[in-house]
């Protein structure tokens, strides 16, 4: 008998994909949303076998509900954490439920006897801090959260991953915990609900962003993520791991370059001029998601993620691929004008 598998936060961009390839390999999924007002269009969205489906309320803030998310189940993917638009004032706004609500999934998994605990981290987890330069990081790194300048973003990141090892290491029992550590996570959209880290794609398609400052990130397409997490969920021994899932790193000049070639017309919006440096620390003296990007100009992060290839037979699509495909989609679901 196929066993059950709980997918945390199903409403969210990885998880919905992740849900749909789970369903189709024959799998019972549960998944969680904070209200279960969303369980109808959560099941319109994803389409799949309702009677392999099955959702339960549950917030990363609280207790209740997650007993029951998780009874009956084999295997979890904690996808849920949150992941603003902006940059949020205080910084325990997103590192306490990122925190918390980790542990409170993994406790609910040890007590109902779970064996694989897979949980979606981040390369904010691994590659920040660092500066000006070219840097090349694997799994064995962290993110220096000493350095001045960390966003609250990836501060939650970090300290939530830093704390599940903890806990597991002291409490897990037999539970088996490893981590998926996506960079910027691109792809089709599938409705006006989507990742943040598609507002990247959408503030270059859209032209609300007029130059490009001197940034940019790995990129990994949402269809390869949601594999990684079924390959993590299916492979035996991985307890302790670590998985960087990214393709290349790209330059915001490199996306803009992309967008105009596949997109042509369609791009007119696409800046193609450069923000200088000094025109980004000036701006951050009244903008907070500008002052959010200073310690990461001029930085260059190549993540390697040839460990997943080597353990997992994992693989990413071009990274040309999937910022088309995102910008294609926001375009055909009427999320960008153009």
């Amino acid at each position: 008998m196929t066993p059950s598998v709980l997918v945390t936060g199903g409403s969210g961009y990885i998880a919905g994909y992740l849900i749909r390839l789970l369903v189709e390999q024959g799998f019972t999924v549960h998944t969680t949303v904070r209200s279960l007002a969303k369980e109808a269009p959560l099941r319109k969205l994803l389409a799949v076998d309702d009677t392999r489906l099955h959702v339960f309320a549950a917030d990363l803030r609280a207790d209740a509900g997650w007993a029951q998310a998780v009874a009956g189940c084999r295997w979890v993917a904690h996808l849920a954490s949150p992941l603003p638009a902006g940059v949020p004032k205080h910084a325990d706004d997103l590192i306490v439920p990122a925190r918390d609500g980790a542990l409170r999934v993994l406790t609910a998994a040890r007590v109902a006897g779970v064996q694989r605990f897979v949980m979606t981290s981040s390369v904010a987890a691994i590659a920040y801090g660092r500066g000006r330069g070219v840097h090349h990081f694997t799994e064995a790194d962290w993110t220096d959260l000493t350095q001045p300048g960390i966003s609250p973003y990836i501060q939650s990141k970090t300290i939530a991953e830093r704390a599940a090892r903890d806990w597991v290491a002291r409490e897990g029992g037999g539970l088996g915990l490893c981590t998926i550590n996506p960079s910027v996570v691109l792809g089709p959209v599938w409705s006006g609900d989507y990742s943040a880290s598609v507002l990247i794609v959408k503030k270059l398609l859209d032209g609300s962003l007029r130059a490009l400052p001197d940034i940019g990130f790995g990129i990994v397409d949402v269809r390869d993520v949601a594999e990684l997490h079924l390959r993590a969920l299916r492979h035996p021994g991985l307890a302790g791991e670590r998985f960087i899932a990214s393709g290349r790193f790209m330059k915001l000049r490199e996306m803009a370059d992309v967008l105009h070639g596949a997109l042509g017309q369609q791009a007119h919006r696409v800046p193609r001029r450069t923000a200088p440096d000094w025109a980004v620390r000036l701006a951050a003296r009244f903008s907070p998601v500008a002052r959010a990007v200073l310690g990461e100009l001029g930085s260059v992060r190549h993540q390697d993620a040839s460990h997943a290839l080597q353990v997992l037979g994992w693989a990413t699509r071009p990274v040309e691929q999937s910022i088309a495909d995102a910008a294609r989609s926001l375009i055909e679901r009427g999320i960008v004008r153009v």
